[in-house]
């Protein structure tokens, strides 16, 4: 049982570490890959501030994660303090994280969690606050429901159908979210592979996308297994991530993000740091991809998997927020809810 706890222990926090590290790694990307390239003289080997003039990140110091990790840890604290997730929960978390960081002058805020957190505070019911929601927003801040189900992929997907609804409750975004979350929990499974852990995602977008307002969007699951077969293909590994850009996309749009994120994260082959390098030359909304590849491939691979000087940048730079705790509150609620 101590093998097991210490298992959890570890990959968990790379879980919540891994968030971080691919949100903070991509923030100074621009939004085409050559624009990247060209600005940074290749690839985003360490933390750089937000480029001046970028239209979401200018003036955002080297290492500072950005709402997707904001989100995240807003949610964990959320599920820490309740025992579990609801929609109320949920709900009081997200207009919690809002008002503190301004949100309606706050530029990147993302236009369905802007438009749910003005109804929530007008006092609109957060179960029909949502259903306008179809943004990457549900996608991006999900990690802590699947890290409290370690291997309960089911569990992983109910939870994460609650924690959509206040603001992302469209058949997309589910499906999106479901497919993170679901990784996730598989990704905590001793010895699993990353096929494995790949298929869960396709699992939980097909689950996901039962639940929500019928809504416009490409298969979330179909792009998935559509970005993974990029990945995996015999070209330069640049290649690959221009084509992924090219074909699968990086905007804010669920469809985009999220299978996108898949396939950097099976062209990285699982490494949390390789994701956040390749998310970051994705560039687009690089930290939201980056934020999702990396929190699975860190639940996945483990703390130790992360260099110790990047987690050293995360946590001094973002020092109003204890990463550690925080972990170690989704530990507890996870083994009690495994038993």
């Amino acid at each position: 049982m101590m093998k097991q706890d210490t298992f959890l222990e570890e990959h968990i926090l790379g879980g919540l570490f891994g968030q971080a590290l691919g949100d903070a790694f991509a923030m100074p990307a621009y939004l085409r890959p050559q624009d990247t390239r060209e600005y940074y003289g290749g690839w985003i080997e360490e933390f750089h501030p937000g480029p001046p003039g970028h239209p979401a990140h200018d003036g955002l110091k080297a290492g500072q994660i950005t709402d997707d990790t904001e989100q995240a840890m807003a949610l964990a604290q959320s599920i820490i303090e309740e025992g579990g997730i609801s929609v109320e929960g949920a709900a009081k978390a997200i207009v919690r994280w809002y008002d503190f960081i301004d949100g309606d002058s706050n530029p990147y805020v993302g236009p369905s969690t802007r438009r749910a957190c003005q109804a929530l505070k007008q006092g609109a019911d957060p179960h029909t606050t949502g259903t306008h929601g179809d943004t990457d927003g549900g996608a991006m801040r999900i990690s802590p429901v699947g890290l409290i189900n370690p291997g309960q992929v089911e569990n992983a997907i109910k939870d994460a159908v609650i924690a959509c609804t206040p603001t992302h409750f469209t058949q997309v975004a589910v499906s999106g979210a479901a497919a993170v979350a679901a990784a996730v929990a598989a990704a905590l499974v001793p010895r699993s592979s990353l096929d494995s852990v790949i298929e869960a995602g396709v699992y939980g977008g097909e689950q996901g996308a039962e639940h929500g307002t019928v809504w416009l969007g490409a298969s979330i699951p179909r792009r998935i297994e559509l970005a993974v077969e990029i990945a995996r293909r015999d070209q330069p590994v640049y290649d690959r991530i221009v084509t992924l850009f090219e074909l699968v996309g990086s905007t804010l749009a669920t469809s985009e993000t999220v299978p996108s994120a898949f396939g950097i994260l099976a062209l990285a082959n699982g490494d949390p740091a390789l994701c956040a390098r390749y998310s970051a030359a994705i560039s687009g909304d690089a930290d939201t991809v980056g934020a999702i590849a990396c929190a699975i491939a860190g639940a996945w691979k483990g703390v130790g998997e992360i260099p110790q000087d990047w987690i050293a940048t995360l946590e001094a730079v973002n020092d109003r927020y204890d990463f550690r705790s925080t972990a170690a509150g989704l530990l507890k609620l996870a083994k009690e809810r495994s038993t």
